[in-house]
């Protein structure tokens, strides 16, 4: 690597600042990175959680729902009876400078059925409460999920940064303070014979 600083005593103490301040930077980005992988892997897991839980309600919801079918008939009609669900909101945290979504939604009351209980059966109250729960499972995952690719991506963007300080910053800057240390001692060693010839010039004069 080719250094180009002029090897002065200002020179040297402006690159040790710098390497100091490139170190310091590395550690954080190191500690950072580690923060952010510890959180998304717990998140992964969670969202493995919930995926077997959505599967498993899904199939639990269709074969409830294809009972109603076979007792009600064709459930259409009795499903506009549904409201649009129109609770959900979205706020975010911070992890280290991560915007991480928030997804909330209101608790929904599975006893309030918005359909007529005379003209039903307990299959469709069964297929509606699995309904219900699959949408607060999904509002749940799709958080973590959003989350997880937010974290994954300043991960790797930090991760960067990490490897840019460490392989090229850092020792460009370690190299450039070799130089005009070598330079500088050099230069008082040459500094140090001339004087000495200068004093025996006069001793001998």
């Amino acid at each position: 690597m080719a250094v180009q600083a002029v090897p002065t005593k200002g020179n040297l103490m402006n690159t040790k600042k710098s390497l100091a301040l490139a170190e310091m930077g590395y550690e954080l980005m190191d500690k950072k990175r580690n923060i952010l992988i510890r959180e998304m892997m717990m998140l992964i897991d969670k969202a493995n959680e919930i995926q077997g839980k959505i599967d498993d309600t899904y199939a639990e919801a269709y074969f409830a729902l294809q009972t109603a079918n076979i007792v009600h008939g064709y459930c259409s009609e009795i499903s506009k009876t549904i409201p649009v669900e129109d609770s959900l909101t979205l706020d975010y945290r911070s992890v280290m400078g991560v915007e991480i979504p928030i997804v909330k939604m209101d608790s929904p009351d599975r006893s309030k059925l918005h359909f007529g209980l005379n003209s039903t059966t307990t299959a469709l109250d069964n297929a509606f409460s699995k309904f219900t729960e699959v949408k607060v499972l999904t509002a749940d995952l799709a958080e973590i999920e959003n989350s997880v690719y937010r974290l994954a991506d300043s991960i790797k963007k930090t991760q960067k940064r990490a490897n840019a300080l460490k392989n090229i910053m850092i020792p460009k800057f370690e190299e450039t303070v070799k130089y005009i240390t070598d330079a500088l001692d050099e230069k008082d060693r040459e500094e140090f014979s001339r004087m000495k010839v200068i004093k025996r010039q006069k001793k001998d004069a």
